[in-house]
């Protein structure tokens, strides 16, 4: 088993974002420095994410376990070379199975370039990405947060963002006017302020209670 790669920040981006908000400078002290499991594999990342929708994460965790040691690495071959039923017995519905099957054909047709991917900026990442069967807007942002490493990816689609800024900033609701001025404040570190409002979301402040609920 190979070193757990984490997603990669510093001085510079806590000391900017603490710069910009004092309430959330006040969380990233109380909290300290977060290590958010990275995965630098592109297609393994996209199909764990289609795997992941709509599932809660310890089904996910059995699910993508049984499909690890099931197809060994879990690449376009090896997907093809199981078919939609093996991968349907791992655990997943047959839609899911159908969309990473999909993938794994128009990767090795050459019609989905991975390569191509990383040298886009994010809105046409995005754009590609949600181009793909099964691949939507949130699961595009959390490929380019937790897969490509990118710095300044703040999803409003995101439930548990949301959920985090009405904690930190006491609101009873999130606008996408009100997000988007978050997303301003925070921005080019939206990744980072990202993995702040998922702790505080998670429970990371004890006593810190969400408005809304």
């Amino acid at each position: 088993m190979g070193k757990v790669k984490i997603f990669r920040y510093g001085d510079k981006e806590i000391s900017y974002l603490k710069s910009r908000d004092k309430k959330l400078a006040s969380v990233m002290d109380a909290v300290g420095h977060i290590e958010r499991a990275t995965d630098d594999d592109l297609f393994s990342s996209i199909a764990h994410h289609i795997v992941g929708q709509q599932i809660s994460n310890k089904a996910l965790s059995a699910v993508w376990g049984r499909m690890q040691e099931g197809l060994g690495t879990v690449d376009a071959a090896s997907v093809l070379d199981a078919g939609e039923e093996r991968l349907h017995s791992f655990g997943m519905s047959y839609r899911k199975a159908a969309y990473i099957t999909d993938l794994a054909h128009k990767v090795e047709s050459g019609e989905f370039r991975l390569d191509a991917l990383e040298k886009m900026g994010d809105e046409e990442a995005i754009a590609a990405l949600t181009a793909l069967s099964g691949v939507g807007i949130w699961t595009a942002e959390m490929i380019l947060l937790f897969c490509l490493q990118r710095p300044d990816i703040l999803s409003f689609g995101d439930y548990a963002i949301r959920r985090g800024l009405r904690m930190i900033y006491r609101h009873r609701e999130i606008t996408k006017e009100r997000f988007e001025r978050y997303r301003r404040r925070f921005s080019p570190y939206g990744s980072v302020a990202s993995l702040y409002l998922w702790a505080v979301s998670g429970g990371a402040l004890p006593g810190v209670t969400d408005p809304a609920e």
